[in-house]
């Protein structure tokens, strides 16, 4: 069966610095602490490059439905503070792309994504349940902010 294409972009916004953001966000091997619904391990297999480019993991992860991914990232692009790009490979493939804006107090976080399931499961039922697919990723995101907000309030009392 062909893939189906998920194009699914998100939107916070969130109380903070861009670069406060954007440290959260570079460092995937940290997400099991703040995202850990969704985040089930995550091991660095590549430092990269002095500004990230080339950064490597390993991710084994898990939405509401009843199956959990294992692929790889790796950064292609990177901007401290404002822009990172990854690419997927593995039972996610595709691009993801950050892109953080400090807009007074408030940082607004635009992340795009696009991929393809290569796990068996979601390849034959993403034509007829692509929408729930969907719905999993926004899910899977909504976890992210709240995770978010709870790093940036916690970092900023420890300040």
């Amino acid at each position: 069966m062909a893939p189906i294409e998920l194009r699914i972009p998100t939107r916070w916004l969130v109380e903070g610095s861009v670069e406060e953001v954007y440290d959260l966000i570079g460092m995937p091997q940290d997400f099991v602490r703040w995202w850990p619904d969704v985040y089930l391990r995550v091991a660095e297999s590549d430092t990269g490059d002095e500004n990230g480019v080339g950064k490597a993991h390993r991710l084994h992860t898990r939405g509401r439905l009843p199956f959990t991914l294992d692929w790889q990232s790796r950064v292609t692009e990177a901007q401290r503070p404002v822009h990172i790009v990854l690419e997927a490979r593995g039972d996610l493939e595709g691009r993801g792309e950050w892109r953080l804006r400090q807009d007074g107090e408030k940082v607004r976080v635009d992340f795009d994504w696009t991929v393809v399931g290569n796990k068996p499961l979601i390849r034959y039922l993403a034509p007829v349940l692509k929408p729930l697919f969907a719905a999993n990723h926004r899910w899977a995101m909504k976890k992210g902010l709240q995770g978010l907000e709870r790093e940036l309030r916690y970092s900023q009392r420890k300040a």
